[in-house]
Order: C-alpha cells, then structure tokens, then sequence
C-alpha cells in the first residue's frame, strides 16, 4: 500500500511509499546559495505528504553546474552558508518526511554560458544541435580525487544541516553517468574500459559518503537503467553496478534513465533512434517508464528500489508495488502543480493531471517544423521550461499558474539564467 512504512537498510525508515523526485529548481543565489524561495518550495512540499523529497541537484563543483542558480556545495560551508542550509532542510521536513540532498556534478552537460570548457570522463562532445555546450577536456587522476572527497564534503555538511539523506547523482548523462557510459567513457587508465573501471567513481564516491555519514544515515544512489543509446550504457551494466551498490552499503537505488541526447527521463523524444533493451514489458510500463528494468532488477538485488518517471494514476503506482517493481513511487512534474499529490493518493485520489501533454512550444500547424532535430529539442525543453516557471511561482509567491504559456516561460526562464550568469560574474 502507498501509506505501508519503508525501513532501509541502515534502519531509518520513511512513512510511507511515494517520494517528490529530484526536480532542478534554479532558486539558489548566483554564488550557490540557498535561499527564502528554496525554503518556501520545500515546506510547500513537505506539507504534501510525502514520505520522502529529493532535492534537485546539489553541485559540487562551481564550474560544473547542470544550470544557473544551482545550489553549490563544494567545500566545508561557512556560518552563512550553514545556517541557509539549516533552514532548507528545517522547512523541507516540517511535514515528518525525510529530505534527502542530491549532490551532482554536471560534466560535459554543464551549459557553455556556465564554463565552455568543462571537464568530463573524456573529450566527447554532446551530440546536441545548438552549441549550447562545449567540447569537455579529460579529467586527470587528481582531479578525480579531490572530486570524489568533494562528495563526502557534501554529504556531510547536509547531515549537519539536518537534512536526513544524501543521493549520488549517477543517471541522466551527468559526470558519473559519463563515466559509466563506454559510449562517452574512452579512458585508457583505471577510469576506463571495463564496466569495474567505468563505475570506479561511483564506488569511489559512495565509499567517501559513506565515510561522512556513518552508517544509520540514508544514502541513495540514482542509477540509469540504460542510457537507450547505441554503445552507452546497456540495462545488463546496470544490474552489475547495482549489486556492487548493494555490497557498498547503498540504501536504496532509484531507477531512471536517459541522458540529455536521449532525454527519456522527461518521456521526450531524442536525437537518434531508441537503442532497445532485453527486458520484458508488462502493462505498468505503458505509464511508467522504467518499472520493467526494476521488476527485472529486483530478481537480482535485496536493495530497496525506486522508480520515477511517467507514473499518473493510483493503479499503476499500486501495481509496481504489488509486482515487487518498486518500493517507493517517485513523482515529479505533477507535483509541480499538485503539491499534495502524495496525500492526495493515499486518501484514494486516482489519477493525476498529465500536463505535459498539452504543452508544445510548436503549434500543430507549424509540426513541420518538429522534423528539424534543433526545433525538435527547443520544443522538448520549451515545455519543461513550462514547469521550472511552475516551481519559481511556487518558491516566489506559494501559487502555480496553469495558463501560463509555454512561449512565455520560454523566455521567462531563459531570461532568468542570463541575469543570473551576469550576476555572478
């Protein structure tokens, strides 16, 4: 049942089944701060009812944010720094549900308006028409490791703060999904090559968490199920990676996939064709994205397992838990408008708007236009733009706006990441 209890492995447990995924919020101050909006967004959430939230990414690198107005956590935090990160992590479990930090580093997909010359596994390029990121250098050896300290930095600050879990960011094609992918990864030293070379970040930096935390503290790690390209990182790597989670004393993993070439995290379509997995399908999956890889993961690990992405009814997220797909339901963009979607499920609601479905950038009569891969991608992100302006209106002023145009937050947002660039310097 959605209302059951969880106790995870290191022996916390959250209050019940469905978790608020990880969503970029863009609120923090140019220096990487977190702010009175963060905290007004997360109390919000926390009155929803969720068992658990997921914050959007905590960078831990400056020069590598996944977008303007990132939080950034990149050393000890000063007082000021501290005392913000207290307050966010007080208004985000007011509610009794756990809040879990997500530390990230963006790679090769941190914008070029961040750092046009961002390091990465290796020097390959996005495959993105627009320019809008630049061709990444290697990192070396040592940089590796001071990046893989910089998580148990992190992490540690955030439990001092009081938030009561951490998550490794490894899926959607940021720095350690770079890593993993033999596709983007084409290192030659310990770093690449085979899969045990490709995930030795990974270990590297859930061991340094790990070490920062103790070992009754909640770590997470969220995982690629594929990366749905050909040559990236294939479902059967996935399964290896997550026993070796398992053995490291990872609590729960959650299941995603996609990179920002194959964004099938967001359901929207990539540049190339779909590279195809061997895994069955049922009909959950014709909601949610990646219950089948789970289902067929959890055959293989004892480790708690969340699925996010596309679930929208009661009875399909049900279903997932009947079958033994899932142990938490993530929720993402519905709760950028229904904040209280978890309670409003458990109290028996049964199906939750699908907004994304009415919110093309191109107009039908213009659909032409949808077979040129540059408008096809504007038109994909237009509309999760539409849902960022969601989250801002939320944080700024505590009320969404269904109306608003997907043209107009277009705009909205891009004008927002330019003031925020030029305010930090």
């Amino acid at each position: 049942m959605l209302d059951q209890p969880l106790t995870l492995p290191c022996g916390a447990e959250l209050p019940n089944r469905i978790a608020k995924g990880a969503m970029t919020e863009g609120m923090a101050t140019p220096d990487g701060r977190p702010t009175e909006e963060l905290e007004r967004l997360y109390g919000i959430w926390s009155d929803g009812g969720a068992g658990m939230l997921l914050t959007g990414n905590i960078i831990i690198d400056k020069d590598h944010l996944e977008r303007p107005g990132n939080v950034v956590i990149e050393r000890e935090p000063d007082a000021d720094m501290a005392a913000r990160l207290a307050r966010w992590a007080k208004a985000g479990t007011r509610g009794g549900n756990h809040l879990w930090a997500q530390l990230s580093h963006g790679g090769r997909q941190t914008p070029k308006v961040v750092n046009p010359n961002p390091k990465s596994s290796s020097d390959v390029a996005l495959a993105l028409p627009g320019g809008q990121f630049g061709r990444p250098t290697p990192l070396t050896k040592d940089e590796i490791a001071d990046l893989v300290q910089r998580w148990g930095i992190a992490a540690k600050a955030c439990k001092e703060a009081g938030f009561t879990g951490v998550q490794v960011h490894a899926a959607h094609g940021y720095l350690i999904s770079q890593f993993l992918s033999p596709r983007v990864n084409l290192r030659t030293d310990e770093y690449g090559g085979s899969l045990q070379n490709r995930a030795r970040i990974l270990l590297e930096a859930v061991g340094a968490v790990r070490s920062a935390v103790g070992p009754d503290f909640p770590i997470s790690v969220k995982l690629n199920s594929a990366d749905f390209q050909k040559g990236g990182f294939a479902f059967e790597d996935s399964i290896n990676v997550v026993q070796w989670l398992e053995a490291a004393s990872v609590d729960l993993i959650e299941i995603s996939g996609g990179t920002y070439e194959q964004p099938k995290l967001m359901g929207v379509a990539g540049m190339e064709d779909e590279e195809a997995q061997n895994v069955a399908p049922s009909t959950a999956a014709r909601e949610a994205y990646f219950v089948d890889f789970a289902k067929a993961m959890q055959d293989e690990v004892n480790v708690p397992l969340m699925v996010t992405g596309g679930f929208r009814t009661r009875a399909a997220m049900q279903q997932a838990l009947d079958m033994g797909a899932a142990d938490v339901i993530g929720l993402g963009r519905p709760m950028c408008l229904v904040t209280d979607a978890p309670r409003q499920l458990i109290e028996g609601r049964e199906a939750l708007p699908r907004y994304e479905d009415n919110l093309d950038l191109i107009p039908n009569w213009l659909g032409f236009l949808k077979r040129f891969q540059m408008m096809k991608a504007i038109n994909g992100f237009a509309g999760i733009y539409w849902f960022y302006q969601q989250l801002w209106l939320l944080g700024h002023e505590g009320r969404v706006d269904e109306a608003y145009s997907v043209f107009k937050a277009f705009r909205t947002i891009e004008a927002r990441n330019k003031a925020i660039m030029e305010a930090r310097g």
